[in-house]
């Protein structure tokens, strides 16, 4: 068997990197791969993005000079897929190849073929907390692995403890989004009372626990009944989707509570909202948080994940704990009814959104990584 011998590294080349992810639909780890992609064009990289069953609404955000393979996989082994990733990667000479959540396997299998690209895997895994995954695959999967870089302190420690990947192969990475100056941009006929909506945006997963939330909102328009609440996501999940509407009409929250789904003028519908709100029962890095501290809203968010982190453990947002409608309800109304603290709680959010999150530290980090993976893989240090 020929043994494997990839691309000789030059710090000088310019290097190839392509993101692979299953789809561009909106959530968290779809987006962190485009923004990556387009990111890396103007860090002195040739990026490539490949998307392995579908496209999506974040199609559109792909810039130009972003290479695109589009592998429209339907089956979880697809051999003309491989054969075509494989060929995309030997013609274009990628080097790298990041992979984001399940897309793993894919790119581990790809690495073994010329010219044996290294791998570094993005672990996005949200339902952490919620569910488990198969540790025996993933250990699997992780033996193609170079390098880890996961969304939260809880990932990290999984990907060294149960996949026993070596801890300096394994790196804690915030999520970023993209600064794109001051959205002016105005909506008009949103639902609602200006100085009483509420948003949430997050599609519509057991994980993100609508269902809790309008338990909240039953409890807050007793108290405030101007209180409306603006639900943005994708509603995919169908079975989920029913279970919130049904939830909708028991708690006779229809005069309060309005469904947007999937939406391209997000941060201007959160220009025009008051307060942000996230219930999940199990989180990564949840990029919502980051986007309502750009508009600078005052958020609650559940104890979850990285939120803490993000929120400045109190200090830029309430937090409260999960499956709590009653505390969520008690933030809610803190924040609706008038108090100074609000104000405060956005303009912490926001600053540390811009400072510590904003997309020039994170994918300096990431180009960090790559240096680091390649150095060791040549035998440079």
């Amino acid at each position: 068997m020929k043994a494997e011998q990839a691309v000789p590294y030059s710090p000088t080349a310019h290097l190839r990197v392509m993101q692979i992810t299953d789809s561009l639909h909106a959530a968290g780890r779809q987006r962190v791969a485009v923004n990556l992609a387009n990111l890396l064009k103007n860090h002195g990289y040739r990026s490539y993005l490949c998307t392995t069953r579908s496209d999506g609404p974040l199609e559109s955000q792909v810039e130009e000079n972003v290479g695109r393979l589009r592998l429209t996989r339907t089956r979880q082994f697809d051999v003309t897929a491989l054969s075509r990733i494989v060929a995309f990667i030997r013609e274009q000479q990628i080097q790298i190849l990041h992979a984001h959540g399940a897309s793993l396997f894919i790119a581990g299998v790809a690495s073994l073929f010329p010219p044996y690209p290294l791998v570094v895997w993005h672990d996005h895994y949200g339902r952490y907390g919620q569910e488990e995954r198969p540790t025996w695959l993933y250990r699997l999967g992780a033996t193609r692995v170079r390098a880890v870089i996961t969304v939260s302190e809880a990932l990290a420690e999984w990907a060294r403890s149960c996949l026993h990947v070596p801890a300096q192969r394994v790196w804690y990475l915030p999520n970023c989004i993209r600064d794109h100056g001051e959205d002016t941009k105005e909506v008009s006929g949103l639902p609602g009372v200006s100085g009483f909506r509420i948003i949430c945006v997050a599609n519509f997963r057991p994980q993100k626990d609508h269902l809790t939330l309008l338990r909240a909102m039953a409890l807050l328009v007793r108290r405030t009944p101007k209180a409306h609440l603006l639900l943005v996501g994708d509603s995919r999940d169908r079975s989920q989707f029913v279970r919130i509407q049904k939830e909708i009409v028991q708690q006779k929250l229809h005069p309060h509570v309005s469904l947007l789904g999937v939406r391209r003028d997000v941060p201007a519908i959160l220009n025009a909202c008051d307060v942000g709100v996230l219930s999940s029962i199990s989180e990564g890095f949840p990029l919502t948080l980051l986007e309502y501290g750009r508009a600078g809203l005052p958020v609650v968010a559940t104890s979850v994940g990285q939120c803490a982190e993000i929120l400045d453990n109190g200090k830029a947002g309430l937090l409260v704990p999960p499956r709590s409608p009653v505390r969520l309800a008690d933030a809610l109304t803190r924040l609706l009814q008038g108090s100074t603290r609000g104000a405060v709680f956005g303009e912490q959010l926001q600053r540390r959104a811009k400072c510590l999150y904003a997309s020039a530290q994170v994918i300096e980090q990431v180009c960090h990584i790559y240096g680091v993976l390649l150095k060791r893989s040549y035998g440079q240090g």
